[in-house]
């Protein structure tokens, strides 16, 4: 079935949209309501180039772009209060209107009963801390609630930080590379040196322009340079189109980038690699470390597949993001002023595009098992001389410097946590909102910061640090004693959460019995007649008062 592109404008901005002839009415309506970032209420209309209304629907008849059709929001839902417009938009109900009820029900049960239940009152705590809890927490920018901080461009509002475009702007990356050139010729200490080669390096102290220079130097260091002629120059604007491909979002930045790059380049140095493989393979690796996460918007794979998104159409739900890395790789690559490679005959660029590509789709953490399982077959007769071994062993390095900051000291790897955390949370809040399946270890209401380590620490990072261990001993004191003092930590840190959390439960237990006690006090107490009279004990005449019954709540009709 053949598609149709529909070119329009929304805002002044150029779009356009891209759906089979056959797509649902409703996903074509769907597709113009996200593209005018549109709340489910919202009214839109589509203009044509004489400015009669057309119908948005799978029939529309395609254009150019210079025939552009124009999509405009015609009516929104709104309150009185604007935060509340907004945020019945953004969730598809207006809290307002269950405060309103609530306080509905509660006039209506105090009339029938003479007092509220309580019940009554956890509901309206419930609403209440509902209220302060969206009010409060920053990270759900992409409601809508922060608008006014987007601001109008073609750089759309990052889902994580919304005073921040997720892309870079043009003046931001020109900065970093002025910067970075005005230091490229400065030297580097040996003292600096040195410390780059350790799992211990301290990426936070580092600017963005900063941490090119010190990538450069480990391709000098390396002597890639002399080896492979590769041109400062071309180096230098190499890395800067790598830096301007990282976004801005909390955790698969370029300094995420640099950490993994320079934990690689440690580990090549800690294990005395170049005097084992190949200085293309060298080169392989690291170059793969600095693309691994080119253009990475802060969604995983299974966000992606189950979003349908772009990404995942096109490489038919495998490895979208990896994938997707590599490509942006290898476009970055094919202009010659970023060729890094240009030097090389076709045969070495060959090898060394096969071996990037074998590197990046290694990531892949659904793939976790399948490679380190081939790692552990042949790691009894490992042989640096047999490709296979060496391929899976690029792999499994690569792997190791992706997942490695809990090898760092525990100042420098609980911020990239805490980082981490951030980017999950957002994607799982996003589920939610979208209605796609709620990632479990990334939803903010399960997941605490110790319980997301120590599981990942023991099942994850142990059994593929120690293998590596296992064929390089030294790497023990080095990547293997740091993970042991991280799960230490972190499984203290949980043990003390659930103390709280217990201690907490108790308290609330308690103080729920004293309410109960209190509230069936008050209804075994006699009430004082209306006359003001008590009654006159003994008296035949005069009855006893009856207990007051139970309150119940009644069915109300919305």
């Amino acid at each position: 079935m053949t598609s149709k592109v529909i070119y329009f404008t929304v805002n002044g901005s150029p779009e356009q949209a891209e759906f089979r002839a056959d797509c649902p009415a409703q996903d074509v309506k769907d597709l113009f309501r996200a593209a005018a970032e549109a709340g489910p209420h919202d009214i839109l209309k589509l203009y044509n180039t004489k400015g009669n209304i057309i119908n948005i629907s799978p029939k529309l008849e395609p254009n150019s772009p210079q025939s552009r059709y124009k999509l405009e929001v015609v009516a929104a839902d709104c309150n009185s209060e604007p935060f509340g417009s907004e945020l019945a938009v953004a969730l598809g109900f207006d809290l307002s209107v269950m405060e309103k009820r609530l306080q509905s029900l509660e006039k209506k049960i105090l009339g029938e009963a003479g007092e509220t239940p309580s019940i009554v009152y956890e509901m309206k705590n419930q609403v209440e801390s509902f209220r302060e809890k969206l009010e409060s927490v920053e990270h759900l920018s992409w409601l809508g609630l922060f608008k006014e901080l987007s601001s109008t461009g073609t750089h759309k509002p990052s889902p994580f930080y919304h005073k921040r475009a997720l892309r870079k702007t043009r003046e931001e990356c020109e900065h970093v590379r002025e910067n970075f050139l005005q230091m490229s010729t400065l030297e580097v200490t040996e003292e600096v040196r040195q410390y780059l080669k350790t799992p211990t390096f301290d990426n936070w102290q580092w600017e963005d322009a900063e941490i090119m220079v010190l990538l450069q130097l480990m391709y000098t260091d390396l002597d890639f340079i002399t080896t492979f002629h590769i041109e400062l120059e071309v180096l230098q604007q190499f890395l800067y189109e790598v830096y301007k491909h990282y976004n801005n979002i909390p955790f698969h930045n370029f300094n995420h980038c640099f950490c993994v790059t320079q934990m690689m380049y440690g580990l090549i140095w800690l294990t005395d690699l170049r005097s084992k493989i190949d200085e293309i393979d060298l080169l392989t690796m690291l170059t793969s470390a600095v693309c691994h996460d080119l253009d990475h918007t802060g969604y995983n794979n299974a966000y992606q597949i189950n979003a349908r998104t772009e990404l995942a159409l096109r490489y038919n739900d495998i490895s979208p993001l990896e994938n997707h890395h590599c490509a942006v790789a290898f476009e970055i690559l094919e202009k010659p002023e970023n060729n890094i490679f240009r030097n090389l005959t076709t045969e070495q660029y060959k090898r060394i595009r096969e071996g990037m590509i074998k590197c990046i789709l290694a990531t892949d953490m659904t793939r976790h098992n399948e490679i380190l399982n081939q790692f552990k077959s042949i790691l009894p007769e490992f042989n640096f001389s047999n490709k296979v071994h060496k391929d899976n062993l690029m792999m499994i390095m690569i792997k190791v410097s992706d997942i490695s900051n809990e090898a760092r000291p525990m100042d420098v790897a609980e911020p990239w946590l805490d980082c981490l955390l951030q980017e999950f949370f957002n994607q799982s809040d996003m589920e939610k909102l979208e209605g796609l399946p709620v990632s479990p270890f990334m939803d903010r209401d399960k997941v605490t910061k110790p319980s997301s380590q120590t599981g990942f620490i023991r099942f994850v990072l142990f059994p593929l640090f120690m293998e590596l261990a296992n064929l390089f001993p030294n790497l023990e004191q080095h990547i293997i004693d740091p993970v042991r003092k991280a799960l230490d930590y972190y499984t203290e840190m949980e043990k003390a959460l659930e103390k709280e959390k217990k201690e907490k439960q108790n308290r609330a237990q308690s103080e729920k019995a004293a309410k109960e006690k209190s509230m069936m006090t008050s209804q075994l107490e006699p009430k004082k007649p209306a006359n003001g009279n008590l009654p006159k004990p003994g008296g035949s005449s005069t009855a006893k008062p009856n207990p007051p019954a139970a309150p119940t709540l009644k069915h109300i009709d919305k």
